[in-house]
């Protein structure tokens, strides 16, 4: 009897497993909710969206966050192409591999066109006679150069500094590749199967004259209705989770939409039945409209999954009061907390806020443990090194 030979390489091909979904493969997830959660009033727009992870796979833990590969706005890109008097549909390389894509679809799809560099500026100026912009990138003029680059974009640029003697080819070779947006996830998946929510403020600010609008928020805001899909991956974040134990206590700081990774920690301790007290300091503008979930933390509270809630609105009174004044209010039992091996977060800005919240606590704890300073310094560094004071900010 003839011996059969079979050809491993078929095996491999028929067994081959489907690759997972990353940031370089990642899943269309479609939109289950998109609704504001600011009141009438609000100077804000708040997004809560809710996305299907049914069929990708995908799993995450509190304090995860969730990559968008966004779209820039169609209307910057037809300014871009009017300004320009490009044609749409005129073929572009769009990265070393020489792949190519029409340049209209090149500018949504591809390239960031909302931010600009100093090399940006510097390889624009040889392609162009305008005196102006090669007066600003000589070295001597370093600072404004930087001051041009801030809150500009593609299109001010093109504006401001020809004509140009550029094909959109060599225009579009000077951008960089649109980057993912990564959001904290404001959801735990054992209470939300197959799911992932996230907590999106609005981006959009007056700036040069012309209105501007972030990325990816004002996509989530404006030009994602329920239905749609999204592409999205999981950004692991090791440095920002739950203890292990249940039985530990939290005290969660994040105000406005730094509430995020803290509504998936309570709905993980409430699904788990965590016996930790846990303990929630909010702020933002106007109590009757910036209270973001506020009947499910209130009936997390009622439940007794959320121990404490102590909020501060800064627009609500004469003297702006902001989570840093609340937790020096509340030093005594605070520290109580901290000694009992209570851990520690932060989420939300990074320039102010993450600051004021750090310096209030050294007060806390030089005040309440009757230490020097560089005591209370070295404490807090003491609850760093065992993961009890951890931060997200941005």
């Amino acid at each position: 009897m003839k011996n059969t030979v079979v050809n491993p390489e078929n095996t491999k091909e028929d067994t081959k497993m489907p690759t997972p979904f990353s940031r370089t493969n990642p899943f269309q997830a479609k939109v289950l909710k998109n609704v504001n959660l600011n009141g009438a009033g609000s100077s804000k727009e708040t997004r809560h969206i809710e996305f299907s992870l049914e069929g990708s796979g995908l799993s995450y833990v509190p304090g995860d966050a969730l990559g968008i590969i966004p779209q820039n706005d169609p209307e910057l890109v037809a300014s871009i192409l009017e300004e320009m008097k490009w044609d749409a549909e005129i073929v572009v390389t769009i990265n070393k591999q020489d792949d190519t894509l029409p340049l209209k679809e090149a500018l949504t799809t591809f390239f960031e066109i909302t931010l600009l560099s100093r090399k940006i500026l510097q390889q624009a100026a040889e392609l162009t006679e305008n005196e102006e912009l090669k007066k600003l990138v000589l070295v001597e003029n370093a600072d404004q150069l930087k001051e041009y680059t801030y809150g500009r974009d593609l299109l001010d640029m093109l504006r401001d500094f020809g004509p140009w003697n550029a094909s959109a080819q060599e225009m579009v070779s000077l951008l960089r590749k649109l980057t993912p947006r990564l959001y904290s996830i404001a959801s735990s998946i054992a209470a939300n199967p197959e799911e992932v929510h996230l907590t999106i403020g609005a981006v959009r600010y007056t700036s040069h004259g012309r209105e501007r609008k972030g990325v990816c928020s004002v996509l989530c805001a404006e030009r994602l209705p329920e239905g749609d899909t999204l592409p999205v991956f999981i950004q692991q974040n090791k440095h920002f989770s739950l203890p292990e134990s249940q039985d530990k206590d939290i005290i969660m700081v994040g105000p406005g939409t730094g509430i995020a990774p803290f509504r998936s920690f309570i709905q993980e301790r409430a699904v788990n039945k965590g016996t930790g007290k846990s303990w929630l300091f909010f702020g933002d503008q106007h109590a009757a409209s910036d209270f973001l979930y506020q009947d499910e933390f209130e009936k997390y509270q009622k439940d007794g999954v959320l121990t404490k809630i102590d909020t501060a609105f800064s627009r609500d009174t004469e003297q702006k009061v902001y989570v840093q004044h609340k937790i020096l209010e509340n030093s005594k039992e605070l520290f109580e907390w901290l000694e009992n091996g209570a851990y520690f977060y932060i989420c939300g800005d990074k320039d102010r806020m993450a600051k004021d919240v750090n310096s209030a606590l050294t007060e806390v704890i030089e005040k309440e443990g009757g230490m020097t300073l560089e005591a209370a310094e070295a404490y807090l560094k003491d609850m760093q090194k065992q993961g009890r004071y951890q931060r997200d900010v941005y």
